[in-house]
């Protein structure tokens, strides 16, 4: 396994991100503005903090506009990879293995912010001694819960997180090995990749019930402004 702080960190950039296609008709999801920085740059700095630094991008859709943004801004030591812009999420992760070697890797999606603390979860991958470590958490309620049978409502409560399921929240740490279970440019890194991992004993989770929030659509982008605007430690 890599020395702690040497390792690199991927971000999943690729996606055409139609659910919010407001602001993705002009570029990229991961280059959407909180509070005027990118939102890959708040996931970043988030990495720097704990002393990762050396950052793996892979690109798709309007690629193009995130190599033009880092080229000049030159505090970051980034690569950006052209993945395909129809490739899924395993496959981009997949085409980044010339560049990760055989070495334990860090990996997260363009879009999910959190207060997580990295090293507390390197810590507990090395504890497990699995193929990959996702980051569990409980996504943000949204909405009432109710049951309802033959029209009539038997259950009601309003929201609450302790409703929710835990979900992946990204924020994994990986083995090289997991890439052998990645075959194509049309894999879904969430369905048989991790799946069969799963089936094998080789995943772990990492619970966080901390802050976290991915950015889906304008009112996720809307929350994410204020929650950041407020300055909240994410510690």
């Amino acid at each position: 396994m890599s020395r702690k702080k040497n390792m690199k960190v991927v971000i999943l950039a690729g996606g055409l991100g139609t659910r919010i296609s407001e602001y993705t008709k002009n570029i990229p999801k991961p280059m959407i503005e909180i509070n005027k920085k990118p939102i890959i740059r708040h996931i970043m700095d988030h990495y720097i903090k704990y002393g990762f630094k050396e950052f793996y991008i892979a690109a798709g859709y309007k690629g193009n506009i995130i190599k033009t943004y880092f080229r000049k801004n030159k505090n970051y030591n980034v690569k950006i990879i052209d993945t395909g812009k129809n490739t899924m999420t395993g496959g981009r992760l997949k085409r980044l293995k010339k560049y990760l070697k055989n070495e334990t890797f860090l990996m997260t999606y363009g879009d999910g912010v959190s207060n997580i603390n990295i090293n507390k979860l390197i810590r507990y991958h090395r504890k497990k001694n699995k193929l990959v470590t996702l980051t569990a958490v409980r996504p943000p309620a949204r909405f009432g819960a109710l049951k309802i049978k033959n029209g009539r409502v038997l259950y009601f409560k309003e929201k609450s997180k302790l409703d929710e399921s835990w979900i992946n929240g990204g924020f994994f740490v990986m083995e090289p090995e997991f890439l052998k279970f990645i075959t194509s440019d049309k894999t879904y890194l969430e369905r048989e990749p991790l799946e069969n991992i799963c089936k094998k004993n080789q995943l772990s989770a990492f619970m966080h019930p901390g802050f976290w929030q991915c950015m889906d659509t304008k009112r996720d982008k809307d929350f994410l402004e204020k929650v950041l605007r407020r300055k909240i430690k994410f510690e």
